[in-house]
């Protein structure tokens, strides 16, 4: 009776707005509005026509809203000898990436799963080199690709591009699916083989069913990389009608030809960017989970 009087005892409860709170969100919302700025205004001025861009107020919202910037950019706006807008480049950067995310999240897989849990002669070098494949700046490569790319004659298509982001590709996805594997109990895999279980059945019917984050994680990275690449785009890719939509962006971008229309280049800057956003928005708490525990893992 006398302890239940005496009231209640413990740590005393953190008020929400104390000092350090304040400090953490406030710097938090400095953060936020550093990185949402510069979209605003380029959304905004998107939405824009030529004379109000003129009158010099890029924060204030359109007068009024017009969707013609979009569509010049999208069908009409000129790169090089072509005034079809980033459609081209569109479908072309769609090319590349299907082949390219399945395929090195396919390999990647097999591989981090051999890694982890098949271990064969040789398996740790095999390991290192890869990881030392993935620091390489991509700039020392460059030539040296360019003259296998040419000598298989593939140098300037499509495919040959796929190759070069399977190869960058491979390492780093690698490295994710064996720490992700690693960290799945042994368990599972001693009683499989018991069960009669082999490398194929293990890896389908086990393996693949539990790590859904770490293939998200692997197709994201991929999307964004693919997609955004500029260097690779304009270094192995020799024909305009086969550019992909970072490179006719900055043909539209840094065209001397006309009167600059910002309001064009704002739009095909956000269209060119929305792909990997929508992919990434869609499925962004399963990214997080793959990341936290690949990344820390193995």
């Amino acid at each position: 009776m006398t302890d239940a009087m005496s009231g209640p005892r413990g740590a005393k409860p953190k008020k929400a707005l104390s000092r350090n709170n304040i400090i953490v969100y406030g710097t938090l919302f400095v953060v936020a509005i550093y990185y949402a700025l510069p979209l605003y205004v380029m959304i905004v001025t998107s939405l824009k026509g030529m004379p109000e861009i003129r009158m010099g107020n890029i924060f204030a919202p359109p007068m009024e809203v017009t969707f013609q910037p979009w569509v010049k950019a999208w069908a009409e706006a000129c790169t090089g000898i072509n005034c079809d807008g980033l459609s081209r480049g569109f479908w072309n950067s769609v090319r590349i990436l299907i082949p390219s995310v399945v395929i090195s999240i396919s390999v990647a897989s097999v591989t981090g799963y051999v890694l982890s849990m098949w271990k064969f002669k040789g398996s740790e070098v095999f390991f290192s080199m890869l990881m030392i494949g993935a620091f390489i700046p991509y700039q020392v490569m460059l030539y040296p690709i360019v003259i296998l790319l040419r000598e298989a004659g593939l140098y300037g298509s499509l495919s040959g591009l796929v190759l070069v982001h399977l190869a960058f590709g491979m390492p780093i996805n690698t490295l994710l699916f064996r720490n992700y594997f690693a960290s799945i109990p042994e368990e599972l895999f001693k009683a499989a083989r018991v069960d009669g279980a082999g490398f194929w059945a293990i890896f389908v019917k086990i393996v693949m069913p539990m790590s859904l984050p770490i293939f998200v994680v692997s197709m994201i990275i991929q999307v964004t990389g693919i997609w955004n690449d500029f260097l690779f785009g304009v270094t192995y890719i020799s024909s305009p009608d086969r550019y992909p939509m970072t490179v006719q962006l900055n043909n539209i971008v840094n065209s001397v030809q006309g009167v600059k229309e910002y309001n064009v280049n704002m739009a095909a800057t956000l269209l060119t960017g929305l792909v990997p956003l929508v992919i990434y928005f869609a499925s962004g708490k399963l990214f997080v989970r793959g990341i936290a525990a690949g990344a820390v893992k193995g």
